[in-house]
């Protein structure tokens, strides 16, 4: 179990963290759209369903629990975060932590191409400020990058649990 867990979520966690600074950097430092990192995520997590597949079909016979598909799956699930959240604080070392800077002004810009009030913009711009402070504290930013990618593998490891218990479902032709 170690092995398909270490291997398919160190895999995992490379493809998203690569991806994700690869959007940044071709964006110019702004970012993407939330929904286009949680894509990634999302398309990265399928190795949950791949791994807890392996290990039934090859480690266990065929025959899986629920309870130990979904731990296979929550297994992956950390390995990739961790080396998400390792590699997201390595990413901000290296640049500087200027990350937060490039997305507060992009935030900025957008709320000013929408044409919002002065008083609105006034209120975006401490908002802003604040999550700024924030972000600069570790204690802060390390369970926020953590919680960007765990509940999508969370939800996975479940849906591949509850898929894979059964034997007939995408079973291994011998």
């Amino acid at each position: 179990m170690k092995r398909v867990v270490l291997t398919h979520g160190g895999i995992a966690g490379a493809v998203i963290i690569v991806s994700m600074i690869l959007s940044i950097i071709a964006s110019g430092g702004g970012g993407t759209s939330e929904i286009f990192g949680y894509l990634i995520m999302l398309a990265a997590l399928t190795l949950i369903f791949v791994g807890v597949k392996r290990y039934r079909d090859q480690d266990m016979g065929g025959l899986i629990r629920f309870s130990s598909a979904f731990t296979v799956g929550i297994g992956i699930t950390l390995v990739a975060s961790f080396i998400y959240v390792v590699a997201w604080e390595g990413y901000l070392m290296a640049t500087d932590h200027e990350f937060i800077d490039q997305y507060t002004s992009a935030i900025l810009e957008q709320k000013e191409a929408e044409g919002i009030s002065p008083d609105a913009m006034a209120q975006e711009i401490e908002k802003m400020e604040n999550m700024k402070t924030q972000y600069a504290k570790p204690w802060y930013r390390l369970p926020m990058t953590f919680l960007e990618i765990f509940p999508v593998g969370l939800l996975v490891s479940l849906i591949s649990a509850g898929l894979l218990r059964n034997p007939g479902f995408l079973a291994l032709r011998r």
